[in-house]
């Protein structure tokens, strides 16, 4: 059985300290009763060990008092200041140990939950980074706060620079830098410029990505309820490649102007 050394320090404590308080008045009748030493006790003992060994050390100070008062008096008894402040000190310990009992529950259990809630991130953390399909989470900053192992291949993203929350702007920069599109230099900035517009007002319609490299990604963002952004980038290169109806194809061209600007405004006015 393993020794709970915090919840016997507490009972240990006030009974130590109560019986040297009975030895000094013993010897020194003029010793004061140390009654904010008991509470602070009391109080330890609520937050070490929690209401049970607050309760016990309670309970060692208040028989102890009750024995003190009894027998500094000659013949051995109690007067009404005794009682009443036998009676202030029962109170004052009782809500002492109420507290701090309550106050040391209630932290465990929070520190429970968070340790649940880190578990439970964890996991899904790791869920995400074994999926083929890229996720970024953006904060309401539009701040990166993870970026998954599929983001970061498909696009060559360094584990630094990932690492680092960068705002969703300078993904955006990395991947014109890197070339990682499908499009002309003159088009690109328009299309940063674009992309940036569509995350920030949380924008919803997919959009087909070429990249550089022959891959195709379907592109989404959801608006999360914080005002986040959930973006995803779902490889569909096989779908394209086998006969996807061209207008699905031409998805990739809503953000480059032109005649497919036009159709895509023309189906949002319907």
């Amino acid at each position: 059985m393993q020794f709970d050394w915090r919840s016997m320090c507490g009972p240990a404590l006030a009974a130590a300290t109560a019986l040297l308080t009975i030895v000094v008045d013993r010897y020194l009748k003029s010793a004061p009763y140390p009654a904010p030493l008991f509470i602070c006790i009391v109080a330890l003992a609520g937050s070490l060990g929690g209401l049970a060994s607050a309760a016990t050390s309670g309970a060692i100070v208040i028989g102890c008092s009750a024995l003190f008062f009894f027998s500094r008096h000659v013949p051995p008894g109690y007067d009404s200041a005794d009682l009443i402040q036998l009676a202030m000190l029962s109170i004052a310990v009782g809500i002492t140990a109420a507290i701090t009992g309550l106050l040391r529950q209630r932290r465990l259990e929070a520190f429970s939950r968070e340790r649940l809630h880190h578990a439970t991130a964890g996991r899904l953390s790791a869920a995400l980074d074994h999926m083929n399909i890229g996720i970024v989470l953006l904060d309401a900053d539009t701040r990166a706060e993870f970026i998954n192992r599929a983001f970061r291949s498909y696009f060559s993203l360094p584990d630094e620079k990932a690492d680092s929350r960068p705002p969703f702007v300078a993904l955006m920069y990395h991947g014109r830098a890197t070339r990682a599109y499908e499009l002309p230099e003159d088009e690109l900035n328009d299309y940063v410029a674009k992309r940036m517009e569509m995350v920030r007002t949380g924008d919803s319609t997919p959009i087909n990505i070429k990249l550089a490299d022959g891959n195709v990604l379907r592109f989404s963002c959801t608006a999360l309820p914080d005002g986040g952004r959930m973006l995803s980038y779902t490889p569909v290169t096989d779908l394209v490649r086998d006969g996807e109806e061209p207008s699905d194809d031409d998805d990739f061209h809503v953000l480059r102007g032109g005649q497919y600007g036009l159709i895509h405004q023309l189906h949002a006015a319907e």
